[in-house]
């Protein structure tokens, strides 16, 4: 459904424990919205609710909407660094179109829907 690099994995790790967050979850989802159509959700999360799709990867508990899921299908997740800074990359599948900012995309199913910048 879903990958998580090595290194990424670790990193959301890290910052579980740097949170203090017992039987965290890393919550990701889909919104309307950004420049594309799609903006992604990320984040750490206690709680699942009956509307969630859980799966385990890389002994993480990942929790999505169902009604993200469709946008999530092959979705790869990384961390890299460069000398000035890191962070997480998002790679999808389901793409056709990406906003300059990285964080907003659109699927062809809804490729007649506007974005605005």
């Amino acid at each position: 459904m879903i990958d998580i690099s090595d290194v990424a994995a670790e990193k959301i790790k890290e910052l579980m424990a740097a949170e203090d967050t017992q039987n965290a979850y890393l919550r990701l989802g889909v919104k309307t919205g950004g420049c594309s159509g799609f903006t992604y959700g990320m984040g750490l999360d206690d709680e699942a609710t009956e509307a969630d799709e859980t799966i385990e990867l890389k002994g993480l508990k990942v929790v999505m909407e169902r009604d993200s899921v469709k946008y999530l299908r092959g979705l790869e997740i990384d961390y890299k660094e460069s000398a000035m800074s890191g962070g997480f990359t998002i790679n999808n599948p389901n793409a056709i179109a990406t906003c300059g900012c990285g964080t907003s995309f659109r699927t062809k199913e809804e490729a007649g829907v506007p974005g605005e910048c």
